[in-house]
């Protein structure tokens, strides 16, 4: 009994000296310049895939861009899925992006159909409000801004009304993720970090307050598909005939069933 007793004195001292469960999980070593790094070979994969036409337009229109290199069932966030990432403003009167501000996507619904324990995503800002919803600490997609998935595929197009539009894909595969309900959240202590300055978004996104050398490739990058005229944008000018987008839309296509695990 009283052997009992002590393992049950050392193992409540063990208890009090553990870190809280509520411990940030994602504060655990990582490096915010390999996240804007990954951003941006995330951009550059997705927007040079041959089948994300429709990406590449509205990247040539965009008011602002999100970017999560890898978005993770289960792991950072218990009992659902999340990733790091950056957001970037365009600023029109400076013809440029503006740095990048980092965000948390948490609660995201792979669905049954993905295979994949992981994935890739870009959210294009159609629309100002959009934009700026992104200066809030928080917001919920599909509630504070609605948020549809892009059409893909060669050939295949469809008019999207919508603030954000998302594409998602794991290796090989776009995928038809749901975003309606996620939670993006402004990580102002990988801004903080990373600027080494206490920071609102509005200040890296809208004023430019700060500024990293390390966010220029990225930022070169999105101007340069910006200004890319290779691929035309969908026919304007008329009624649109074309079918309007489902948020809910988007589903792994029959020929790209397989998926693999990023």
């Amino acid at each position: 009994m009283r052997h009992f007793a002590v393992l049950l004195l050392a193992l409540a001292l063990i208890l009090s000296l553990a870190p809280p469960a509520s411990a940030n999980p994602f504060a655990r070593d990582v490096d915010p310049q390999d996240i804007v790094d990954r951003a941006k070979d995330t951009l550059t994969r997705m927007a040079g895939h041959p089948d994300y036409p429709a990406l590449r337009a509205d990247l040539r229109e965009a008011h602002a861009v999100v970017i999560f290199p890898r978005v993770i069932r289960g792991g950072f966030f218990i009992g659902g899925s999340g990733g790091l990432g950056v957001a970037l403003a365009w600023d029109e009167d400076e013809g440029d992006y503006s740095p990048v501000g980092f965000y948390s996507l948490g609660s995201v619904s792979f669905g049954v159909q993905i295979g994949g324990d992981a994935a890739e995503v870009v959210m294009v800002a159609r629309r100002p409000d959009a934009r700026d919803s992104l200066f809030a600490s928080s917001m919920r997609l599909g509630g504070d801004a609605e948020v549809a998935a892009g059409p893909v595929g060669a050939g295949r197009s469809a008019s999207v009304n919508a603030d954000f539009i998302s594409y998602a894909r794991a290796r090989g595969a776009y995928l038809g993720m749901s975003f309606e309900g996620s939670r993006l959240t402004v990580r102002e202590d990988f801004n903080e970090a990373y600027y080494r300055e206490d920071l609102r978004p509005v200040h890296i996104l809208e004023s430019r307050r700060v500024d990293h050398p390390g966010t220029q490739a990225l930022r070169d990058a999105l101007l340069e598909l910006r200004r890319d005229e290779a691929d035309e944008a969908p026919a304007r000018g008329g009624e649109d005939q074309r079918p309007e987008a489902d948020p809910a839309e988007g589903g792994i296509r029959p020929d790209a069933m397989e998926v693999e695990t990023l």
